[in-house]
């Protein structure tokens, strides 16, 4: 039925998804994920778990990596707007510590694919977002590792009006950088 835009990035994996919105008079439809299309597209992930979560103006969530059970994300803004970042960190990769970043809003309706090996977080940058995501692996409350949103060597360019009124959970102001991250794992 309706057919999704594919946009590769600069960072080897990302992909920005624009599903193709019918409107009327009555609203719109549009189809989030249609398996032929995301496979013929090179998205040949079997996703097994959809999850929402709510968040106000300011809150930034990540960045977030899963140690032992990596996944694939699928990501969108189905209220509001955010801006989402995906850090690359799988070893040996030429774009290794390199990031990402891509506006989602509700009025876009743009999606972003991450798949595994990235560091993933976003920033809402409305009064209110609601943010969807389909995952390849199941959730592992004790399997989440995480890198600092502000490390320097990264240097996410993060579309803050005040850093001071940033919202983080306590877990996110504790991440090590990314040089943390390379000693620890002996890269």
């Amino acid at each position: 039925m309706g057919q999704i835009t594919v946009e590769t990035c600069e960072i080897e994996g990302l992909k920005i998804i624009h599903p193709e919105v019918r409107g009327d008079e009555r609203g719109y439809f549009m189809e989030t994920y249609q398996k032929e299309q995301f496979f013929e597209a090179g998205i040949e992930v079997e996703f097994v778990q959809d999850n929402q979560s709510a968040s106000t103006k300011n809150v930034l969530r990540g960045l977030h990596f899963q140690i032992n059970y990596p996944q694939d994300k699928l990501v969108r803004a189905i209220k509001g707007t955010v801006f989402d970042v995906a850090v690359d960190l799988r070893p040996g990769s030429k774009t290794f510590g390199k990031w990402k970043g891509v506006v989602l809003s509700e009025e876009n309706k743009t999606q972003f694919f991450v798949p595994k090996g990235f560091a993933h977080g976003f920033y809402v940058m409305s009064d209110y977002a609601e943010f969807a995501y389909k995952v390849s692996d199941f959730y592992h409350p004790n399997d989440e590792g995480g890198i600092a949103f502000d490390d320097p060597e990264i240097g996410v360019e993060w579309p803050f009006e005040d850093k001071d009124a940033l919202v983080l959970s306590e877990r996110d102001t504790k991440w090590g950088g990314l040089s943390e991250y390379k000693k620890e794992r002996g890269l």
